[in-house]
């Protein structure tokens, strides 16, 4: 029983928490094994299926909704097609992801995390307030920023 506390006490961790950690820790081996599981083994693809199954909307609905084709969804789910950044927030604003989640593809795809203090990703702060696709670019596009489609 033990153990199950310990599992979900590291769950719990932020990534702040972790950085605090890996900066204090003693040794970078008490570290790993302390906190094996948050390690991200995953790729992009299968945290964007583990999203879409928990979201449970239709291929047709995220593909209107992240502006994209049902052939190209499809292709990305399927893993020929990689998305650019632009595309994966689409697709995370389509599948009304959370800021975290995002957050988490978009490093996971190695590409730049939102950035507040960037005007652009500023305004795409529409994930956090479940801002419509359409809403977000028309947003960017009166403050002369290039939409994500």
């Amino acid at each position: 029983m033990k153990s199950k506390v310990e599992v979900k006490t590291v769950k719990e961790k932020t990534t702040d928490d972790l950085k605090r950690e890996l900066m204090n820790a003693a040794d970078i081996d008490t570290y790993i094994k302390e906190n094996q599981a948050l390690f991200v083994d995953k790729t992009v693809i299968e945290l964007l299926g583990e999203l879409y199954q928990r979201k449970s909307v239709p291929q047709a609905a995220l593909a209107k909704q992240a502006g994209m084709s049902e052939v190209y969804v499809h292709q990305v789910f399927s893993g020929r097609r990689t998305p650019s950044r632009d595309r994966l927030l689409c697709l995370c604003i389509g599948l009304e992801a959370t800021l975290e989640e995002t957050q988490r593809l978009l490093k996971q795809a190695i590409y730049a995390q939102l950035y507040p203090a960037n005007k652009r990703d500023a305004i795409i702060h529409g994930i956090i307030h479940r801002t419509s696709l359409s809403a977000i670019n028309d947003k960017l596009f009166a403050e002369g920023e290039k939409t994500l489609f």
